[in-house]
C-alpha cells in the first residue's frame, strides 16, 4: 500500500480530494487537515533545477559585432506575484507602476565582442534592476530599456562606447498598454516616449453604491464572438481603464532634455517614420465594449508632425463587435497602418475587400495602398491578395507580399516592384502546414534610417533565408541564397550530425560569415561565427549546461504508425541509468493535439535527434530524474482531409493515436503499458480528460489550465471555427464534461486561479471536477492563486511539480494491480 504523504500546514492553496473507487488496492491516508496545504517542495532532484539559474538570453546588434548577454532573475515569489492588478479589457495593469503586470524582466546586462569574444559589464545600471523593452539605437552606439520600481517606470539609456547606463526619466512612464512605451527616432539622439498624462487626476474611487444597472443590448444584428478574458464590466471598469491609458508623448533627448508632443488620450501605439519628421498614432474612442477586448475599441489613425500637430486624419474605425468567427475574418475597413522602412515618410496599410468575412467568394481579398508625404494625394494600389494578406518585408524597390488561407492552409509569397507597381510575381506558393517544404524567413540589415530591410546581393537578384528545416531524418536548419528569378534556393549551409545548428545571422555577405547557435545531445546551446569559405567555427559564447541533473539522459526520435496509417513521432527520455533489458518502466506521456488538412504533413517529423535536452518549468522531464520513462512532443495529429473537419472523429483519432506511442514503447521493451500516465497543458489538458473518458489505457492522467465543456466556447474554440450551432454534436462529443461518468482512472486537476487564457476559465475545472465528485471518480482539483495560464511564482510552480509526482507515485509507479 502506497500512502499519500503531506505535510499540514496554514491555507495559501486550495487542494480538494475525492476518494473514488477505480483502483481499489490504492488507500489514500488522509484527514481533513491534509487538504489544507502551505506550498510543497518536490524531491530534491526536481527542485533543483527550478532553484537553478537561468541561462543569459543574447541580442545581436546588425552589424553582428557586438553582443548583448542578458541575464535573468529566477522565478519571481508568490509576494510579488499576489500584488494588486487591475483587470481590464483584456489587459492586466499594475496600479503601483502603471504598467503591466506579470512581466518578465532582465536582471543584468554584459556586452561582449563577437570577435575576440571580450566581455565587459554595462555599469551603472540601477540596483535591484527590473530592465525590459531593451532595444538597440539605429546607429547602434545606445540601448535603451525601462526599469519598473516600486511607483513606476523609468526610462534608461546605456553608451555602448563607454558602457555606461544613465536614467533619463523619472517613475512616469506608461507602459500599461500592450505595445511600446518609447521608440527611437532615426537621429540616434532623440527618443519618443509615452508618459503618463500629469493632469488625468486621482484615480478613480468605486462607488459604494452603483448608479445603476450595467446594460447591454443587441437590435438584431448577428455579433457572434468567442470567449475572452477579463473584460470591461460596468462604467467604474471604463473610467478605471481611462484612468491608466491616458497618455501624454513627449520627445526626450538622450541627455534627458523633455519636450511634449501634441494633446493627451487613450493613445493605443505610435510609430515614427524612418525620417523622425512624423508620427503615426492610433487612439481609442469610446464607445468601449463589454464584448470584447481593447483591441476592437473603436479607434482613430492620425499623422502627426513632430512637434505633435495632426496633419492627416487616415480613419476613424468603429467598435468591431461583429467580425465572423471565421478564422480568415478581419474587421471591415483599412487595418495594419505603418511606415514603409524603405522611404523617409510613406504609409501602407491594408484592406479587405470582402467586408472581412471569409465566407464571402470574392476573387480579391485583401489591397494593399501606399501614401507618401505629404499624405494629400489619393492612396496608390500597391498589391492585391488572392488568400488574407499577411503583411509585407521590404527591399530596396522590391517588396515580398504574404498572404494565406487557413481553409486549405495555402500560402503564398509574392515579389511586387515597388518603383513600378504591376502584376505581382508568385515566389513560393505551398501548404504551411509542409514543414518538409518550408524556405523559412528572410535576413535583414538595416538601410540609411535604420530601419530594417531585406538582405540582398550586390545584384539585387538574391534574398538570403533561414529555415528551420524540416526533414524525415528530423529538424536540420539552413542557411539559403533564394534567387529572385529562378525562384530557387541554392543552400549555404545546412546544420549536419550530430549536432542541431541554426543559423542566427550573417555578419559578413562578402566574407561569408554568419551567427549561429549550436547545440547537441550533451553540449548545451552556444553562438559560434562560421566562416563558410573555409568552413572555419569560433565559439562566441560558453555557456553552461544549465541542468547538470539532466546529463546522461538516454533521447531516442521514434517514429510508428497509428492504424490508419498517419505516421506518427515522439521523443523518448529514459533514465541514465536506465539499461536493456531492465524491468519495464513506469511512463508519463506528454502531448498537445493539432490540426491538419493533410494527413502526410501530419505525419512529418517536427524535431531533432540532436537537440539539447532542454527543460522548463512546465515540461514533464523532471521524472526522468525520478525513475520515469518520458515521451514527450507525442504526436497527436487530428488529421481532416478535403471536406472532413478535423474535429468530426477527434476522440477516434486521438485514442489511436496515444494506443499506438504506447505499443511503441512498450514493443521495445522499456514500459510497463499497465503504468503509463497521460498529461498535458491547456488543450493538453483537455486531450487528457478526452482520453481518459474514451479510452483504458492509462493508470492516471494530469491535466493543467484546461477547458473540459466547450458549450462554454460556443463561437468556436483552437481551430474549430463552426459554432456550437452548426456542430452541436461535434461541441457535445468533444467535451469530457459529457462524459464525466465515463472517467474511472484518477485524474489531477491543476489550475491557476487567475487564468486569463481565452475559454479555460477557471470555472471549467471547477465543473469537471465537481462532476466527476458526483460520479464517484478518483480525482484531485488544486487552484493556484494569483497564477495566470501559465504559472509564474517559484512557490506554485514547486508546488505543481509536488502535486504531479506525488499523484504519478501513487497511481503510476506504485499501482497495485491484481
Amino acid at each position: 500500500m502506497y500512502l499519500y504523504k503531506t505535510k499540514t500546514a496554514g491555507i495559501a492553496l486550495l487542494g480538494l480530494l475525492l476518494l473514488g473507487n477505480a483502483q481499489p488496492p490504492v488507500v489514500l491516508a488522509q484527514s481533513p487537515q491534509d487538504l489544507n496545504l502551505s506550498y510543497q517542495r518536490p524531491p530534491q532532484a526536481i527542485a533543483s533545477i527550478i532553484d537553478a539559474p537561468a541561462t543569459p538570453t543574447v541580442s545581436i546588434s546588425a552589424k553582428g559585432d557586438l553582443m548583448l548577454l542578458l541575464e535573468r532573475p529566477g522565478y519571481p515569489s508568490i509576494g510579488e506575484l499576489a500584488q494588486p492588478e487591475s483587470r481590464l479589457a483584456g489587459l492586466r495593469i499594475n496600479p503601483a507602476t502603471n504598467g503591466q503586470s506579470r512581466g518578465s524582466f532582465i536582471s543584468n546586462i554584459k556586452l561582449k565582442q563577437v570577435k575576440g569574444g571580450q566581455e565587459s559589464q554595462i555599469t551603472g545600471l540601477p540596483e535591484n534592476a527590473n530592465l525590459a523593452g531593451i532595444t538597440w539605437s539605429p546607429d547602434e552606439k545606445y540601448i535603451a530599456f525601462t526599469n519598473t520600481v516600486a511607483n513606476g517606470i523609468e526610462l534608461w539609456i546605456a553608451d555602448i562606447t563607454t558602457k555606461q547606463a544613465k536614467k533619463l526619466t523619472t517613475a512616469t512612464i506608461n507602459d500599461a498598454y500592450s505595445g511600446n512605451a518609447f521608440e527611437w527616432l532615426s537621429d540616434s539622439k532623440t527618443l519618443v516616449v509615452k508618459f503618463i498624462d500629469e493632469k488625468r487626476g486621482e484615480m478613480p474611487a468605486r462607488p459604494l453604491a452603483p448608479a445603476g444597472p450595467t446594460i447591454q443590448q443587441n437590435l438584431g444584428k448577428a455579433k457572434p464572438s468567442r470567449t475572452y478574458q477579463d473584460l470591461l464590466k460596468n462604467r467604474y471598469d471604463e473610467k478605471l481603464f481611462d484612468y491608466y491609458m491616458q497618455s501624454q508623448l513627449k520627445l526626450v533627448t538622450i541627455d534627458g532634455a523633455q519636450q511634449p508632443i501634441g494633446k493627451p488620450g487613450i493613445i493605443k501605439s505610435m510609430e515614427t517614420s524612418p525620417d523622425g519628421q512624423y508620427l503615426l498614432v492610433e487612439t481609442l474612442q469610446k464607445p468601449y465594449s463589454y464584448l470584447v477586448p481593447h483591441y476592437n475599441f473603436p479607434y482613430t489613425v492620425e499623422v502627426w508632425s513632430r512637434d505633435g500637430k495632426v496633419v492627416k486624419q487616415l480613419a476613424q474605425l468603429p467598435l468591431a463587435e461583429d467580425i465572423p468567427i471565421a478564422f480568415d475574418a478581419v474587421a471591415k475597413g483599412p487595418r495594419n497602418y505603418s511606415w514603409r522602412p524603405d522611404k523617409a515618410a510613406s504609409l501602407y496599410w491594408a484592406e479587405a475587400q470582402d467586408g472581412g468575412d471569409a465566407n464571402k467568394e470574392v476573387a480579391i481579398r485583401d489591397i494593399v495602398y501606399t501614401l507618401d508625404a505629404p499624405f494629400v494625394a489619393k492612396p496608390t494600389q500597391l498589391a492585391s491578395t488572392n488568400y488574407r494578406y499577411r503583411g509585407m518585408q521590404w527591399g530596396e524597390n522590391m517588396a515580398l507580399v504574404n498572404e494565406r488561407w487557413w481553409k486549405t492552409r495555402a500560402e503564398r509569397i509574392s515579389m511586387i516592384n515597388t518603383a513600378k507597381p504591376g502584376k505581382a510575381t508568385i515566389l513560393i506558393e505551398r501548404s504551411y502546414e509542409d514543414g518538409y517544404n518550408d524556405p523559412g524567413s528572410p535576413v535583414y540589415t538595416k538601410n540609411k534610417y535604420g530601419r530594417g530591410v531585406l538582405l540582398t546581393d550586390k545584384k539585387g537578384q538574391n534574398i538570403y533565408m533561414i529555415s528551420e528545416g524540416g526533414s524525415p531524418e528530423g529538424n536540420r536548419p539552413f542557411l539559403s541564397e533564394f534567387n529572385l528569378k529562378s525562384k530557387k534556393a541554392n543552400i549555404l549551409f545546412r546544420s549536419e550530425a550530430p549536432y542541431y545548428e541554426r543559423p542566427v545571422d550573417i555578419i559578413d555577405l562578402d566574407k561569408k560569415q554568419i551567427i549561429t547557435r549550436r547545440e547537441s545531445e550533451k553540449d548545451a546551446p552556444n553562438y559560434f561565427v562560421r566562416h563558410l569559405g573555409k568552413k572555419q567555427l569560433t565559439q562566441i559564447t560558453t555557456f553552461p549546461h544549465p541542468t547538470p541533473e539532466l546529463e546522461g539522459v538516454q533521447k531516442e526520435m521514434l517514429q510508428y504508425e497509428r492504424n490508419d496509417g498517419v505516421k506518427l513521432n515522439a521523443v523518448l527520455y529514459l533514465p541514465k541509468d536506465y539499461k536493456k533489458g531492465d524491468a519495464p518502466l513506469p511512463m508519463l506521456m506528454w502531448a498537445y493535439p493539432r490540426e491538419f488538412k493533410n494527413a502526410a504533413t501530419a505525419g512529418q517529423v517536427k524535431s531533432s535527434p540532436y537537440e539539447f535536452t532542454r527543460i522548463s518549468s512546465g515540461s514533464p522531464l523532471f521524472w526522468v530524474t525520478q525513475g520515469y520513462a518520458v515521451l514527450d512532443r507525442t504526436d497527436m495529429p487530428i488529421v481532416g482531409e478535403g471536406d472532413a473537419q478535423p474535429n468530426d472523429t477527434y476522440n477516434e483519432q486521438l485514442v489511436a493515436s496515444a494506443k499506438a506511442a504506447i505499443d511503441k514503447v512498450v514493443s521495445m521493451g522499456v514500459v510497463d503499458p499497465k503504468r503509463v500516465a497521460v498529461g498535458g497543458h491547456s488543450y493538453g489538458a483537455f486531450m487528457t480528460a478526452n482520453l481518459l473518458a474514451h479510452s483504458n489505457l492509462f493508470a492516471a492522467g494530469i491535466a493543467r489550465s484546461g477547458a473540459y465543456n466547450r458549450t462554454l466556447t460556443p463561437f468556436g474554440f483552437q481551430q474549430e471555427e463552426r459554432s456550437y450551432w452548426e456542430a452541436p454534436d461535434v461541441y457535445h462529443k468533444m467535451s469530457p464534461f459529457s462524459f464525466a461518468d465515463k472517467i474511472k482512472t484518477p485524474i489531477l486537476l491543476i489550475h491557476g486561479e487567475a487564468d486569463n487564457n481565452s475559454g479555460t476559465f477557471p470555472i471549467q475545472s471547477e465543473r469537471f471536477y465537481n462532476a466527476l465528485k458526483g460520479h464517484g471518480a478518483t480525482a484531485r482539483l488544486v487552484f493556484l492563486p494569483h497564477e495566470s495560464h501559465g504559472y509564474a511564482a517559484k512557490e506554485s510552480i514547486l508546488h505543481m511539480l509536488w502535486e504531479m509526482d506525488t499523484w504519478l507515485n501513487t497511481y503510476v509507479k506504485n499501482r497495485q494491480v491484481q
